[in-house]
Formats: C-alpha cells, structure tokens, sequence
C-alpha cells in the first residue's frame, strides 16, 4: 500500500482543502489519504472552531481514508516544531510515500534547493540574521530579509510555503524518502480577510463566522451544518489566570518565551489589557504572543517539547473510514503504538505519556470553551 499524508488543521474544511485532497489523491497515485490533523487547539495559538473529531470526520467525508492527531505540544508550536511533529509521525509509517501541501507555487525542486540551503545555512546569513533581530526585527522578518539574494522572496515570504520549507528541512534532516507535493493554492491567499467567490482562506471564513457575515457556498454542506454560531470569546480569559497563577521562571520554560516576555505577558495579565494587542511589536508577532499564552495555559515546556521530538510517540486515531480497514493495518506497521480506543494509552511510557497528558488536558480545557457534547466515534 502506498500512502499520501497530509498535515492540516482544517479549521474549518473548506472548499481549497477539498480540492487538495482531490489532487492529492490523483496526482500522488496513492492507495490511501492519510490526514495528520491538528487538535482542538492549533498553530495560530487559538482554539479550532470545531473540536477534533467533527474535524476529522469532515476529512474523511471529503475524501480521506483516516485521520490522526498531531499531539498537542506540536500542534501549538512555531512553525518548524510543527513541521517537525508532523515529520516525525509519517515517517513512523512504512506505507506514507508521498507528503502533499498547499504553497503558493508547486516548484518542488525550488522547496528542496530551499530546504537544503536552510538546513546548511551560510555563515553569513547566520551573522546577518542575529544583526537584524538585535535591531527589533522578528525572527522571521529577518530570515526572509537574510536569505532575499538566496531565494525566491515569495518563497520565503508566505507562511504556506514556509511551512512547505520547514516539512522538507524536516524530511532532508531524517534522511526520509518521502517524496514531496506541494500544490498551488486556489483562492484566496492564507491571510486574506475577505471572502472569494468559491475559494476563500480559513481566515476570512471564520472572519465571516464572527462577523455573521453569510458563508454560502464557501464550505461543504457537511461542514457548513456543523459550524458553531459564533467563536470562542473567553479563552483569553482562562490564559490570563494560568499567567497570575504562576510564577515567571515557570512561563519563562514556554517555547519562544525568550528576552524576557515572561515579564511582559505576566504585567499585561495584571493590568487587565488585552495579550495580542497590547504586546504585538515588529519584533514579537501576534502568533507568537498568542502561543505563548496557550501553551503556558496547557502546561506545555519546551524541554517536553524537544523531548517528544527525541522520543517514540504514538499514532492517535480520531476518523477512519468504515470500509479501509487496511489503512489502519497499514497504520499498525508504524513504529507507534495505535490509540483508538479507550485506556489504549496505558502502554505509553516517558516522553509519549507525558504528551498524551496535555492532549488529555487540552481537550478538557476545550470542553470549557465549547461546553457541547463531542461524538467521538472514529468510524465515519
């Protein structure tokens, strides 16, 4: 069996999202579609619309053939430790042959000659970008300015092919022989605000959600009778009391919680202002204060992080087709042990466990933001 794998949030599933899985499917020659999605909370440093399971169940109605989750202490982190999760978990699986991902171009040859030079980056590059952030330029903003004479600035611009960029650094690193696909987008660009006429960015969708602004025909019509009325609006408010709770040597072991933030996050918890709004800066960006605050709230350390990344994981089952029995065989063939049903979990050990705890933790603290009963049957 040959595998195409796909790392996503789906948040929510859209009509650009079907259309991947569609090309995917054709154009990877695959037998299967694997999704390793995102939980309930994702990469933004927000809580998804939907929980985890209605999400995948989309997948799969879409067209995918099983969906896992892509633990809790990835699925929040920066861009590279979220590829790197990602990475970690396909190539567990002897059958994935082929990872497929949106970019803004689908010059693989561009993505691998980027992969390479970043993952052997030139000294001066090196000393370039270390200058630049000292002058209160964000980590990222300095890295596409370093490397503008190197690489195609849209390349190193657009947060969809920088995390195409950080899935093939990953690969390159492992030594995989997972091929790459990426696929150009249709519609609306990642941080479009406004919606398209059939293609529009999760943005502007959930955009459109919190402003009750119609969505028709934006989304599957099984996505779109699932979405809720409205966004979650309070969890800042459970953010703000796990920063007063603690002290900031403890918020200073969150990842990227450098240069002492944990000083600025705690103060502006204090003084009642808004986190994101109050502390965005050129140089700290608004995803990153916004990590921040919910991998304190989740009680996620980078030291867990970076252990997790040296450690046997697991493969967490949240959708499978009914009829594809063989993908979850094909699943079995993994390095990592299968958790589909209940008390699955008590063979994990060390750094898995401990992983597992804040998947554990972080579906809890959903169901306060979400109060509404989840179906969590995997069989769609």
């Amino acid at each position: 069996m040959k595998i195409c794998a796909i790392i996503c949030e789906y948040n929510p599933f859209h009509n650009g999202h079907l259309y991947q899985l569609q090309e995917a499917k054709r154009r990877s020659g695959a037998d299967a579609l694997l999704c390793i999605m995102s939980g309930n909370f994702v990469q933004r440093g927000e809580a998804a619309i939907m929980d985890k399971y209605t999400r995948a169940k989309h997948a799969v109605l879409a067209g995918a053939d099983a969906v896992v989750e892509l633990p809790t202490v990835f699925a929040t982190s920066n861009a590279e430790l979220f590829a790197k999760g990602g990475i970690k978990l396909l190539s567990s699986i002897p059958a994935v042959t082929t990872l497929c991902f949106g970019a803004e171009k689908e010059n693989k040859n561009a993505f691998l000659q980027a992969a390479t030079l970043l993952n052997n980056e030139p000294k001066e590059v090196s000393d370039a970008i270390k200058a630049l952030v000292k002058t209160g330029v964000s980590y990222a903003k300095a890295r596409a300015i370093a490397y503008q004479d190197l690489l195609d600035n849209e390349l190193i611009n657009s947060p969809n092919n920088i995390l195409g960029i950080e899935y093939t650094r990953a690969l390159l690193a492992m030594q995989s022989g997972v091929e790459i696909l990426p696929i150009q987008r249709v519609g609306g660009g990642y941080k479009e605000n406004e919606l398209q006429q059939e293609f529009s960015s999760a943005t502007a969708i959930r955009s459109a959600i919190e402003n009750g602004t119609p969505i028709d025909k934006q989304l599957p019509a099984f996505v779109e009778k699932d979405l809720p009325k409205r966004l979650c609006e309070r969890l800042e408010t459970l953010e703000k009391y796990a920063l007063l709770s603690k002290n900031r040597a403890d918020i200073a072991k969150t990842c990227d919680c450098t240069e002492g933030l944990e000083n600025a996050v705690q103060k502006t918890a204090e003084s009642g202002e808004p986190l994101v709004e109050t502390l965005t800066s050129a140089r700290y960006t608004a995803s990153r204060i916004r990590r921040i605050a919910l991998q304190n709230l989740l009680n996620i350390e980078e030291n867990l992080i970076r252990d997790c990344l040296q450690s046997p994981l697991y493969l967490r089952v949240l959708a499978v087709k009914k009829e594809r029995s063989d993908v979850l065989s094909a699943l079995g063939e993994s390095d990592y042990p299968i958790i589909a049903r209940a008390h699955d979990e008590n063979c994990l050990l060390g750094a898995a466990k401990r992983s597992f705890e804040r998947d554990t933790f972080a579906e809890k603290t959903y169901s306060l933001l979400y109060p509404q009963k989840t179906n969590k049957n995997i069989f769609i």
